[in-house]
């Protein structure tokens, strides 16, 4: 009996020891990054970046591999399903993680329990634009517009339940607007038809809305992010206009399976804050409209919890649903 407790024992430290090893021997073979969209689209493109850098810093090939479909959630399923063993992560859009779930009747993971947070890499801040022909030029006339002629005033989106959509009932909560939503599949179309003047205002991420201001054909009424963007200096931030609440700036954020070693997180957490840290990445970042931004693990893990349930409380106030 002792001798089968002391087989026992040692099995149970050697299959403990097992995944310190793999962490301490990790990369030894190609790493493969989700990503939940086509190729050409700006999650892919951002990925792309970050994995030739990657490559290089752990001497091993990161494979980018898309899996488009169900805004993101199809990719974000199979990662909750892949080994944790640090040879799958993924890239994942804000509304993949926080407003897919709110959304869709099944999306194959829980948010919050089935992955890794390892660090944001870059936000994709968005802007709210109007037709040139508006009469007003900023929030504070946009709203008195808005509350003399309610429900005159439109807005576009890139479909039911999209950020663009729920930014603006946000913004219609915290100012107390009524505005009427025209939805669009995608934000070409939407653009294309406010130019037009077929709507009169929308909100969407700087590269869709910056060659459209910088034509002067549409006008930057305010920006999402926390400070003002430095290709639209004039340009206030929400806080600025008088709306410190309003959220409006989507990440992109790094994530392994749940149970992954705890020593990968921090290696590949280290790994991004040196990558998206050099000058060449950081620009090569903001021709695609992206900026770069990291952080840890545990912050990463409790914004993940914030906006978890800001965003889904605004889906239930938008009514929106996709089955």
């Amino acid at each position: 009996m002792r001798a089968w407790i002391a087989g026992w024992m040692v099995a149970a430290g050697l299959a403990a020891a097992a995944p310190a090893q793999a962490a301490d021997q990790w990369p030894a073979k190609p790493v493969k990054l989700l990503v939940g969209f086509p190729p050409g689209q700006a999650t892919d493109a951002v990925a792309r970046l970050l994995a030739e850098r990657l490559s290089a810093k752990l001497n091993q090939p990161v494979i980018v591999e898309n899996r488009p479909g169900q805004g993101g959630s199809i990719a974000l399923a199979a990662l909750a399903k892949a080994a944790p063993d640090g040879y799958t992560m993924m890239l994942s859009a804000t509304a993949s993680l926080v407003t897919n779930p709110h959304l869709y009747k099944s999306t194959g993971y829980d948010t919050l329990r089935d992955f890794a947070p390892v660090s944001l890499v870059a936000d994709l801040p968005m802007v709210l634009v109007a037709n040139a022909s508006q009469p007003f030029s900023d929030v504070a006339g946009l709203r008195g517009y808005a509350q003399r002629h309610p429900g005159a005033l439109n807005f576009s989106s890139s479909g039911n339940g999209t950020l663009s959509h729920l930014g603006m009932v946000m913004l219609e909560r915290q100012a107390q607007l009524q505005l009427t939503h025209i939805p669009y599949q995608g934000s070409a179309k939407a653009m294309t038809d406010m130019i037009a003047g077929n709507v009169a205002i929308g909100l969407d991420t700087v590269a869709v809305t910056l060659p459209h201001i910088q034509s002067g054909r549409l006008k930057a009424l305010a920006v999402g992010s926390s400070q003002r963007l430095p290709m639209l200096p004039d340009t206030p931030t929400f806080a600025e206009a008088g709306y410190p609440d309003f959220q409006a700036n989507p990440w992109l954020g790094m994530l392994f399976p749940k149970g992954t070693p705890r020593p990968i997180v921090q290696r590949m957490n280290q790994e991004l804050r040196e990558a998206v840290a050099t000058p060449a990445l950081a620009q090569s970042l903001k021709s695609i409209g992206a900026f770069a931004r990291t952080d840890t693990p545990e912050d990463f893990t409790q914004l993940l919890r914030r906006e978890y349930g800001t965003w889904g409380e605004l889906v239930q106030l938008s009514g929106s649903r996709v089955d």
